[in-house]
C-alpha cells in the first residue's frame, strides 16, 4: 500500500482530526519522534493518533480502510525489529488506554488495556502476592500490548513461560471494524471457522515444520491451531506483531510471586563455558538463567565504574541463576544449593548474593545491556539486527563457538549475552551501516546467521519478533508451504492488508529503509563531542530507542518527560529530532528548526541521560550546542542575557547589595522580572551584605594546600556555605586558599547556549588556576554544577592539553576529604536526614563519598530518589517554565520532604535545589559543609 501525501491524505487527516476524542498529531514534532523505534529502520509516518476510547479506535480503523492509509499499532516504541513503525497512521496506546481494569486474586487473571505498563500490571498485582511472569529488559516502560504483538519473554521465562503462555483472552478488532472477544470459547465468527479450517486442512505440515524450542517468537505460530493444542487461536495471534488484528483488551494469568529471592552468580572460562554449563542448571528448577561474558563488562567499564564488578565471583563468563523461597533463608538455602552443585558439576567459581540491595546491582547491569553494547570497548557503535536468535539450550554453547566464528568470518565483533536457560543470545554487531559496502556486509551475515541458527534447531528471533529485521528472513527457517499459510492467515484477518503493511508477510527488505542510509547535513557544531568523533551526526546515533528516558518511575532523567508525558520531551524524542534534523527531510530548516527549539525549551539540562541512559546520551550538551547556533547573530530570549550573565550581575550587585536587594525585593521586582525574562511566580535572590571572598581570610600554616572554589552562587548568595567549608578543610589538616583573580566556570553561559563566552570565560579561568594546577594542587568545589563542568564539560569546550590536568584535580568536598584526610575525625552528628542529590552531581560526579562521610559522621541518611529538583539553574526561573518546574518537585522531592519529621535534617549541596525545597515547603536545607560544620560545634 503506497502512501501518497496528496489531497486525499489532507481530507483523511482533517476528518481523522474531527471525529476523535483522543489526540491525532501530524506535525513534523510527531512524524519525527515516531519514525524509529529501537531498530535499526526509520518510515516517517503520516500522523500519530493517541485513541482516549475503544471508540476512537474504531473510528480510526474505518477511516484508514476508507482512505487506505496504513495502521501500525505501537506500545512503548522499543521493539528491535523494526515493527512499530509505519509510513501512515501510528496508534500510540501508552497515552490514554493505559489502566488495569481488574485484577481476580482468586482466577490469578488481570484485565488491561493494551498500553498498560508492566511494571504498573505487576505493582497492581503486587498486594495479592502475584506477578506477571513474562518480564523483559524494558518492563519499567513496555506494554502488555507490545509484549502481546511481539510475544515478549523476559528472564523469567524459564518458569514461567512467554507472553503467549501467559494470555488467557483477547477483545481485538478486525481490520474491518468488527469487535470480537476470543478466549478459551471462541466467538462465532467466519474469521475464526477460516483459521480452523487451516490448520484442519494441513495437520502433517503444521506438525512437522515448527521447531520445538522453547523461544521459537518467528512466523505466525499457526501450530496452536492444531486440534492437540486445544485449536488455541489466542496463542496463535500472540506474536502476530499488530498484522492481523488490533487490541482493545488483554486478559493475562497472573502467577505467585516468589515471597523471597536469592541470585547464585557462577564464573566460568567465558561465556560459551558458561553456555555448556546450562544444561547442568535446568534441573535445579531456578527462576532465571541469564548468561553474560567479561566483553559485556569491558564496554560497561568503557563508561564508568560501577559496583557490580566487585561482586562477580572469579572468571570470564556468568550465569545468573536465580531461586524464591517461601522466606529469605528458604531462598538462600535454595541458592546455597545451587551453588553447591554448580561448583561440584560444572567447576564454575559461585558466590551467593541474599541481600536485594547487592542483587539490584548485578541486575542493572543486565537490564542495561541493550544500551550498553551499543559501544564496544573501543568506543565503536554496534547495531541490532541479529538481535535474539534462539536453539535449544542443549546447543546453546555449540551454537556460540558456530556464532562467534561467523563474526570472525566477517570481520565484526558482537557482545553476546542473554537468556541462556532458554537457549537465547542477544547481541549487537558493529556493522558498517552508514557505508554501501557495509550495508552489503550486514546482508550477507544475516543470512549466513540466519542459516546457522537453523542448522542448530533454532528460531530467528526467540523474543523479540521479526519485524523488518527478520522477517525476510523467514524463507530459511520454513517450508514454502509454511509462508503460504502464514499469507492466507493473513488475508483471513487483514485481506486488504491495512494493518502494519510489510512485516511478516510480504516483507520489506532487511537492508532497505535503515535509518542510517540518507543524507546528513554538514553543519557548523562548536563543542568537541570527543566520544563521537567531534561528530554531532554521531553523537545522536547514540539514542537506540530502549527507552529508559520513558520509565516514569524513578530516577533522574527525563524530567520533563515525567510531568508531561510527550514524546518530545522524552531523551528519544529530542534525540530523534536532533537526528532528523542533522539529516535535514523531516526537518528541514536547520539549526533554526522551531520544532527542535519546542522541544528543547522543556529539557531542563539536568544531565541524569548523560549517567541514566545505557548508551550516555547528554542532552545538557546538545541542548546548549543548539541554543548555540540557534541564536548566533540574533536576538536571545532575555533571560540569556539576564540569568545566562548572572556572574557579571551578581558581581555588580555585589557592589550595593542592599540597594539591589531592595529593588530586586521591592515594588519593581515586576518589571525587573518582565523585562529579565523571569517568571513571575519566582521571588528574586537576594545577595549577601559581604561576599564570601570578602570575607575570607587565608591562614597559611605551612600545611598541604586546597583550592576552594568560590562559585558564584556561594560567593554572592550563600556564603556561610563556603565559610563552613573553610572551618572544616582547616579542621581536616590543610591550608585553604582561593584563585588569586575572580574567576567563574561558565556555567551559566553553557545552560544558555553562549558558548562562545562559557569558552573565554574558562579559558580566563585556567590562566587563573594554572599555577596550581601545575603544582598539583586539589580543587574543592561546592555547587555540583559547576564541578560538573571542570569534570565534564570542560572537554566539550577546550582541548586536553588545556586543560591542564583540571577535570582529575576537582572534587567535591567528601571527595576530597575521602581521599586526601581518610582519617580526619568529626565529632558524632547522630541525626537523621534525607538528601536531595544535585542531578550534576548524579550524572557526573555521583555521592557514594558523600554517603560514606555521612555514615562516618552518624548520621542516618537516605538519598531521595527523587530526580531532578525542577528548579535546574536558570530553568525554573524562565517565564513559561514555572509549572513543569514545580511539577518535577511534586513527584516525589516536595511530599518527602513535608513528610520528614522537623528534627530530620534535608540536605542538599546544589544552590538551585535549597531554593527550590525553600520555595516551595518553607524547610531550609543544608550544605554537606554545613552539617560537618555543625559537628565541630558540638
Amino acid at each position: 500500500m503506497t502512501v501518497v501525501a496528496d489531497e486525499r491524505v489532507a481530507r483523511f487527516l482533517a476528518e481523522l482530526g474531527r471525529a476523535l476524542t483522543g489526540e491525532v498529531e501530524s506535525g513534523t514534532t510527531a512524524r519525527a519522534t515516531y519514525s524509529m523505534d529501537a531498530s535499526n529502520y526509520r518510515h516517517v509516518p503520516l500522523a500519530v493518533v493517541f485513541p482516549s476510547t475503544v471508540e476512537d479506535l474504531e473510528t480510526t480503523v474505518r477511516l484508514c480502510r476508507e482512505f487506505r492509509i496504513p495502521l501500525t499499532a505501537r506500545g512503548a516504541g522499543t521493539s528491535i525489529g523494526g515493527q512499530a513503525l509505519g509510513e501512515g497512521v501510528v496508534v500510540d496506546y501508552s497515552r490514554h488506554l493505559n489502566r488495569v481494569l481488574e485484577i481476580d486474586p482468586e482466577a490469578r487473571t488481570a484485565r488491561v488495556q493494551p498500553g498498560v505498563v508492566l511494571d504498573a500490571l505487576r505493582a497492581a498485582a503486587a498486594p495479592h502476592g502475584l506477578t506477571f511472569g513474562p518480564d523483559p529488559s524494558t518492563h519499567s516502560r513496555c506494554t502488555i500490548g507490545g509484549m502481546v504483538g511481539n510475544d515478549a519473554c523476559g528472564s523469567h521465562s524459564v518458569a514461567w513461560g512467554r507472553t503467549a503462555d501467559n494470555v488467557v483472552a483477547l477483545d481485538v478488532l478486525t481490520a474491518d471494524g468488527t469487535r470480537l472477544a476470543i478466549g478459551p470459547s471462541l466467538p462465532d465468527d467466519p474469521r475464526v471457522a477460516e483459521s480452523k479450517q487451516l490448520a484442519l486442512d494441513n495437520l502433517a505440515l503444521l506438525r512437522t515444520s515448527f521447531p520445538s524450542i522453547p523461544r521459537r517468537v518467528s512466523g505466525y505460530a499457526l501450530d496452536q491451531l492444531l486440534p492437540e493444542n486445544g485449536t488455541n487461536l489466542v496463542r496463535a495471534l500472540v506474536g502476530t506483531e499488530g498484522t492481523c488484528v488490533l487490541l482493545t483488551e488483554i486478559t493475562v494469568r497472573l502467577v505467585p510471586a516468589p515471597a523471597a529471592r536469592a541470585l547464585v552468580v557462577a564464573g566460568y572460562a567465558d561465556d560459551i563455558a558458561a553456555a555448556d554449563a546450562v544444561p547442568s542448571v535446568l534441573p535445579l528448577k531456578p527462576l532465571t538463567v541469564e548468561g553474560m561474558g567479561r566483553d559485556l563488562i569491558d564496554s560497561l567499564l568503557m563508561r564508568r565504574s560501577h559496583p557490580a564488578v566487585d561482586l562477580l565471583p572469579e572468571g570470564r563468563g556468568w550465569l545468573f541463576v536465580e531461586v524464591g523461597g517461601a522466606d529469605p533463608a528458604e531462598a538462600a538455602a535454595r541458592a546455597s544449593e545451587v551453588a553447591a552443585a554448580l561448583e561440584r558439576d560444572t567447576g564454575a567459581a559461585t558466590v551467593v548474593e541474599t541481600r536485594s540491595a547487592d542483587q539490584w546491582v548485578l541486575w542493572s547491569v543486565r537490564e542495561a545491556a541493550a544500551g550498553i553494547v551499543t559501544r564496544m570497548a573501543d568506543g565503536s557503535e554496534a547495531w541490532p539486527g541479529w538481535e535474539d536468535s534462539a536453539v535449544p539450550p542443549a546447543n546453546l554453547g555449540a551454537y556460540l563457538r558456530d556464532f562467534r566464528a561467523l563474526l570472525g568470518k566477517y570481520g565484526l565483533r558482537g557482545v553476546p549475552y542473554g537468556h541462556f536457560g532458554e537457549g537465547c543470545v542477544h547481541v549487537r554487531i558493529n556493522f558498517g551501516l552508514t557505508s554501501e559496502e557495509g550495508r552489503r556486509q550486514f546482508r550477507a551475515f544475516m543470512e549466513d546467521a540466519a542459516d546457522l541458527v537453523v542448522r542448530h534447531g533454532g528460531s530467528l528471533s526467540g523474543e523479540h519478533g521479526d519485524g523488518q529485521a527478520r522477517a525476510e528472513l523467514l524463507s530459511r527457517m520454513y517450508p514454502p508451504e509454511i509462508l503460504a499459510l502464514f499469507e492466507r492467515f493473513k488475508a483471513i484477518w487483514d485481506p486488504g492488508d491495512l494493518l502494519n503493511p510489510g512485516n511478516l508477510v510480504r516483507p520489506r527488505k532487511l537492508d532497505a529503509d535503515l535509518r542510517f542510509d540518507g543524507p546528513v547535513r554538514s553543519l557548523p557544531v562548536t563543542l568537541k563531542y570527543p566520544h563521537d568523533g567531534g561528530s554531532l551526526a554521531t553523537a545522536t546515533r547514540r539514542c537506540v530507542g530502549v527507552g529508559g528516558c520513558v520509565d516514569k518511575s524513578s530516577g533522574v532523567m527525563c524530567p520533563s518527560y515525567m510531568v508531561t508525558g510527550r514524546e518530545e520531551h522524552s531523551t528519544r524524542g529530542r534525540s530523534r529530532l536532533l537526528f532528523e534534523m542533522m539529516r535535514g527531510e523531516t526537518v528541514t530548516d536547520g539549526w533554526r528548526s522551531t520544532e527542535v527549539l519546542e522541544a528543547l525549551d522543556l529539557c531542563l539540562a539536568c544531565k541524569g541521560c548523560l549517567s541514566d541512559c545505557p548508551v550516555n546520551v547528554d542532552m545538557a550538551s546538545y541542548k546548549a550546542e543548539f541554543l548555540h547556533q540557534h541564536y548566533a547573530g540574533r536576538l536571545r530570549p532575555a533571560s540569556h542575557y539576564t540569568l545566562g550573565f548572572l556572574p557579571v550581575l551578581a558581581r555588580l550587585a555585589s557592589g550595593a547589595p542592599r540597594l539591589a536587594n531592595r529593588v530586586l525585593g521591592g515594588r519593581l521586582s515586576g518589571l525587573v522580572k518582565k523585562a529579565g525574562g523571569i517568571t513571575p511566580e519566582r521571588s528574586l535572590p537576594r545577595f549577601a551584605p559581604r561576599t564570601f571572598r570578602r570575607g575570607f581570610r587565608a591562614q597559611e600554616r605551612g600545611r598541604p594546600r586546597v583550592v576552594l572554589w568560590p562559585d558564584t552562587f556561594t560567593n554572592f548568595l550563600s556564603p556561610e556555605v563556603g565559610h563552613d567549608a573553610v572551618r572544616v578543610l582547616e579542621h581536616a589538616g590543610f591550608d585553604v586558599v582561593l584563585p588569586s583573580s575572580s574567576v567563574c566556570c561558565g556555567l551559566t553561559w553553557i545552560s544558555t547556549g553562549q558558548l562562545g563566552v562559557a569558552r573565554r570565560v574558562l579559558r580566563r579561568t585556567l590562566r587563573v588556576l594554572r599555577p596550581e594546577l601545575e603544582a598539583g594542587t586539589p580543587i574543592v568545589g561546592l555547587e555540583p554544577s559547576c564541578l560538573a563542568v571542570f569534570r565534564h564539560d570542560s572537554r566539550e569546550l577546550l582541548d586536553d592539553h588545556e586543560l591542564h590536568g583540571l577535570p582529575s584535580q576537582a572534587f567535591t568536598l567528601a571527595e576530597f576529604l575521602e581521599k586526601y584526610a581518610p582519617d580526619v575525625s568529626f565529632p558524632a552528628v547522630e541525626a537523621s536526614a534525607i538528601t536531595q542529590q544535585h542531578c550534576h552531581q548524579h550524572a557526573v560526579m555521583g555521592n557514594a563519598a558523600d554517603e560514606r562521610l555521612l555514615r562516618r559522621v552518624g548520621v542516618r541518611n537516605r538519598t531521595l530518589d527523587s530526580g531532578c529538583c525542577g528548579l535546574a539553574g536558570n530553568f525554573g526561573v524562565e517565564k513559561g517554565h514555572y509549572e513543569v518546574s514545580v511539577a518535577a518537585a511534586n513527584r516525589v522531592l516536595v511530599p518527602e520532604v513535608e513528610a520528614a519529621s522537623p528534627d530530620t535534617m534535608v540536605l542538599a549541596d546544589g544552590f538551585s535545589c535549597r531554593t527550590q525545597i525553600d520555595d516551595l515547603t518553607g524547610r531550609q536545607a543544608l550544605h554537606l559543609a554545613q552539617v560537618l560544620a555543625r559537628a565541630l560545634d558540638t
